[in-house]
């Protein structure tokens, strides 16, 4: 079963691990199927318990499997593709296992899963490789990281009727082997409407709350919501979402869905000649709506001559019929018999008739999307060959389209507060870095990403007008979010006033340090004021806490490019307060810090801050980086930094230009860790020619 997680298990160090990088173009997949082979021909020589258990048959799995990931992966991505292959040894009660994860640098473009046409090259193809993926693995999923998206996919050694992971359907149970997933024929879906009348929609309800609580992204919930309605409940469903505010347009078709992909795209082109037009003021209850036509005649308004309200006389929502009829889906006697006959009927003549019925259309619902009395969208869905929707089934989807409008809501406040964060961010960082006369600056700024406002800042200026003096800066704030966004937005101006008004570099930091503990003390006067208003009256509202000093690390200093005749390169002066110490790389490869520890900013009176004076010669590079990068933690809880790691990474760049280095730092820091950066990630290279 997909699911929008890491993968299920970490190995231990020691652990049989292969990996290597394809490039993005048609010979990938099969690359990866020769680097697949060749791992487990080295597998089954050593000594561990799983790699026994490795048979041609999971070896045959786990090529298929192999090959669709890469095969996605070039296609829809179109990047260099990052192959892992581990085998997993038994531990915790699981059995041994296969793990495959193929990771891509486009994660803005989601693993596709609607039908395909294979072009002649046999390549530009999606759709039935993860349906494969997912009869042949003991479950799979997907991981998102900052520049990365990975596909993973667990295939077990032992135990292939067993899967550990809560929901996940076991490979073995659907009986399903690459011949028949791989084939064109559709496969007849045979449900049975009794079992969601119990503990059938229990289930169906958790497993769909547990998949769609988290989901970010509106359109990834309408994808999601999708897979989990078809087959199981209806042949087809569609979703409109409403645009947000006044000015956000009318609804927009996000997602279509079938359980039979060569009508995909034709049920698209009908749908999207017109919305759906539901009643008002919004309801959650089910409308009955007309099937579906070629010619896209009333398929999105409610069923001809129907109460807007879509409710028969008992109440109860109804469909359609083969010919646009509405009807209740709940009948009374009459109505029972006809079914009845009509069920009888088909079952006689089936499956021909059954055949001739599906063609002629069936029944169809519109189900509103309603938060709080607000409309987000609507979902439609079908299905064939009916005259009308099971009540336990109309119920079920009513229940469900609940929870996925309760999705849709919360990935739209989500979505909404990560866009005032970026926008505050923008403002937040310069548009631009200076560029210093004889000296390369490269900048790498990465925000956490839990989509609030970080702490990190930077900055490279002229400190003024026709002055042969450039200044930067590199700080921290404490925490994240609107609290350091205000002192970031107080900080990095006050740095850039103070540096023009010609005060020296220990002084800019006396001069902030004094500014932070200024506000912070208004700050506390005033929170006492309330505590003195809120005591005098008589049960009267808490105050709130006392807010906290404001303090922050910062790496501050200033160039002054020297002419040939004084050396060339720049003049250095720097100061850190209570920041990793910026580290200086001659050309030789030695590295040595270039500054002394201070206190942090904001938090002791009359500090006198200190700084440091060096040559920045030509071939010098200076390395600036806040602990996003320094206190980057491996799965066993080692830091980067631990070691004088980041140092040993940086004698490493000897001889590379400024981007380059930064570049390299930069993926030595996300290698490090198995999980993705969880703190702002900065570092700022500056390098004498």
């Amino acid at each position: 079963m997909g699911e929008l997680a890491p993968p299920p298990h970490h190995p231990p160090p020691g652990q049989s691990v292969t990996r290597t990088s394809l490039p993005g173009n048609p010979l990938a997949p099969s690359a990866a199927r020769r680097f697949v082979r060749a791992a487990l021909a080295d597998w089954t020589g050593l000594a561990l318990p799983a790699a026994a258990a490795i048979t041609d048959r999971v070896a045959h799995d786990a090529v298929l499997v192999v090959g669709e990931l890469v095969t996605n992966a070039v296609v829809h991505a179109g990047t260099t593709v990052e192959l892992l292959f581990r085998l997993e040894d038994p531990a915790d009660g699981r059995p041994a296992a296969l793990v495959l994860e193929v990771s891509d640098h486009h994660p803005a473009r989601p693993v596709r899963h609607d039908a395909y046409q294979e072009d002649e090259d046999g390549l530009d193809e999606y759709g039935r490789g993860l349906r494969l993926v997912a009869a042949l693995t003991e479950c799979w999923g997907i991981t998102y990281r900052p520049g990365l998206k990975t596909v993973w996919a667990r295939l077990p050694l032992d135990g292939w009727d067993t899967c550990p992971v809560p929901g996940a359907e076991p490979a073995i149970q659907r009986g399903l082997r690459a011949a028949e997933i791989l084939a064109p024929t559709q496969r007849r879906v045979v449900r049975d409407d009794h079992e969601w009348a119990g503990r059938g929609a229990l289930s169906f309800l958790a497993e769909a709350s547990d998949l769609l609580a988290g989901q970010l992204d509106e359109d990834l919930v309408a994808a999601l919501a999708g897979q989990l309605l078809v087959p199981r409940l209806a042949d087809w469903c569609a979703f409109w979402l409403e645009g947000e505010g006044t000015g956000g347009g009318g609804p927009r078709l996000a997602r279509v869905w079938h359980a039979d992909e060569s009508a995909l795209e034709p049920l698209r082109t009908v749908l999207e000649k017109e919305p759906p037009r539901m009643p008002e003021p919004p309801s959650t209850r089910p409308v009955p709506v007309p099937w579906p036509s070629p010619d896209g005649s009333g398929a999105a308004r409610p069923a001809g001559g129907a109460d807007p309200g879509a409710h028969g006389t008992d109440g109860r929502a109804g469909g359609v019929d083969g010919d646009g009829r509405a009807q209740g889906v709940h009948e009374g006697a009459g109505g029972a018999s006809a079914h009845a006959t009509r069920a009888a009927h088909a079952e006689h003549d089936a499956p021909a008739e059954h055949a001739a019925h599906s063609a002629s259309g069936g029944a169809a619902l519109a189900y509103r999307l309603v938060v709080g009395g607000h409309a987000l969208g609507t979902l439609m869905i079908g299905r064939r060959g009916q005259g009308r929707v099971p009540d336990a089934v109309t119920t079920l989807v009513e229940d469900f389209a609940r929870r996925v409008a309760l999705a849709v809501g919360a990935a739209r406040r989500y979505t909404r507060q990560v866009t005032i964060s970026r926008i505050l961010q923008r403002g937040l960082l310069p548009s631009q870095v200076a560029q210093i006369p004889g000296v390369e600056s490269r900048v790498v700024y990465e925000p956490s990403d839990d989509g609030l406002a970080g702490g990190d800042f930077y900055d490279v200026f002229q400190a003024g007008p026709g002055v042969r003096r450039w200044c930067f800066m590199l700080g921290d704030v404490q925490g994240s979010g609107p609290e350091a966004a205000v002192v970031t937005g107080l900080a990095r101006p006050w740095l850039r006033l103070l540096a023009r008004e010609d005060h020296r570099v220990g002084q800019v930091l006396d001069r902030l340090n004094r500014l932070l503990l200024d506000d912070a003390t208004e700050a506390a006067e005033a929170a006492a004021s309330m505590v003195a208003a809120a005591g005098d009256l008589p049960g009267g509202p808490q105050p709130p806490a006392q807010p906290q000093a404001r303090f922050l690390s910062l790496l501050f200093g200033e160039l002054v490019p020297l002419g040939p005749e004084e050396g060339g390169g720049a003049r250095c002066t720097l100061a850190s307060a209570g920041h990793p110490l910026p580290l200086l790389l001659r050309p030789d490869g030695s590295v040595t810090p270039a500054a002394a520890p201070q206190v942090l900013l904001g938090v002791v009176d009359d500090v006198g801050y200190e700084s440091h004076t060096f040559h920045l010669a030509p071939g010098d590079t200076l390395l600036c980086v806040t602990d996003g990068v320094t206190e980057r933690r491996s799965r066993t809880g080692r830091m980067f930094d631990d070691g004088d790691g980041l140092a040993e990474a940086l004698a490493g760049c000897a001889g590379l230009p400024a981007r380059e280095v930064a570049e390299r730092i930069k993926h030595a820091v996300h290698a490090f860790g198995e999980t993705p950066v969880c703190d702002d990630l900065a570092l700022l290279v500056l390098q004498a020619r």
